[in-house]
């Protein structure tokens, strides 16, 4: 299972994907318009945590950003009760602590294994459900001193031009497409890592390269390399790029608006380009 893909990139290589794929493709931020819409909007693929030395935003971006009346991210970052609504959502329904789902052994090796590589006592999620554990690791590949989230960046920025800040899904969305996964897919996973058999940092660094050079079909690659694993991301993607779709146009028939969501939505043929384009919109990479 490569489900931290999307609590990285979706939440995010083939080599053969990238050679074929079109230079012209190879942007994070992409300009949407057609005849009837007095200005454009515009949809930027995130990472939702980064190195410093690996964050893009380009003066284009900027420019792009100032244009725009309303951001709208996955979720409404504006919302003062979003983390209460999160942290509810991971809270254990059926009475069994975090610790159950592992053995002593295991469970002793998991908690060192935290406060090592991530410097968290899990012992403050004993009554969450295991996903929390995936979602943690998430941030594990991350080892610098300076991590970066693009969703806080372009909130903060958002924030001084006065722009509003809405999204395009509650927190009880998230929480419902988290629970999903199966459980004990969840716990076979964060064991093989723990005990040191399954490695994501090659991955990660690789995802990072390539969204950093704005290989935004290489980024897609990932995906398709999960597909071929085994792993349903067809829920996690192309399900949300169609709910998504509409609840874009909405918003943008009302005033512009710059979307950030995560880059993993943007390519492949059930993608957001690709969809906004089916809906009769023009489309184009902004470099």
């Amino acid at each position: 299972m490569k489900y931290f893909i999307y609590l990285i990139v979706v939440l995010t290589t083939i080599n053969t994907v990238s050679a074929q794929s079109d230079t012209s493709d190879r942007s994070l931020l992409w300009e949407i318009s057609n005849p009837e819409m007095r200005q454009p909007s515009y949809v930027f693929g995130t990472v939702h945590i980064i190195c410093s030395d690996k964050y893009v935003w380009t003066k284009s971006m900027q420019n792009s950003f100032e244009k725009c009346d309303e951001v709208c991210f996955e979720m409404d970052m504006d919302d003062p009760s979003l983390m209460t609504k999160i942290a509810f959502g991971m809270m254990a329904r059926d009475g069994k602590t975090l610790n159950s789902y592992f053995s002593n052994e295991d469970y002793l090796i998991l908690k060192k294994y935290f406060i090592d590589s991530i410097g968290v006592d899990i012992s403050a999620f004993a009554s969450m459900k295991p996903i929390v554990l995936q979602t943690l690791l998430a941030t594990g590949p991350v080892t610098c001193d300076s991590p970066m989230s693009y969703e806080v960046q372009l909130s903060e920025k958002a924030a001084n031009f006065k722009k509003e800040i809405t999204g395009l899904e509650s927190p009880e969305e998230q929480i419902q497409l988290l629970d999903k996964i199966p459980v004990d897919s969840i716990v076979a996973e964060v064991v093989r890592i723990i005990h040191g058999e399954q490695d994501e940092s090659g991955m990660y660094e690789d995802l990072i390269n390539a969204y950093s050079n704005q290989n935004l079909p290489e980024v897609y690659s990932f995906i398709l390399q999960a597909k071929e694993d085994g792993d349903d991301m067809n829920v996690f993607i192309d399900e949300r790029n169609e709910k998504w779709i509409v609840r874009m146009v909405e918003k943008m028939e009302q005033k512009p608006t710059f979307f950030a969501v995560g880059a993993g939505h943007l390519y492949g043929e059930k993608g957001l380009i690709s969809l906004l384009r089916q809906s009769g919109y023009t489309v184009k990479p902004v470099r």
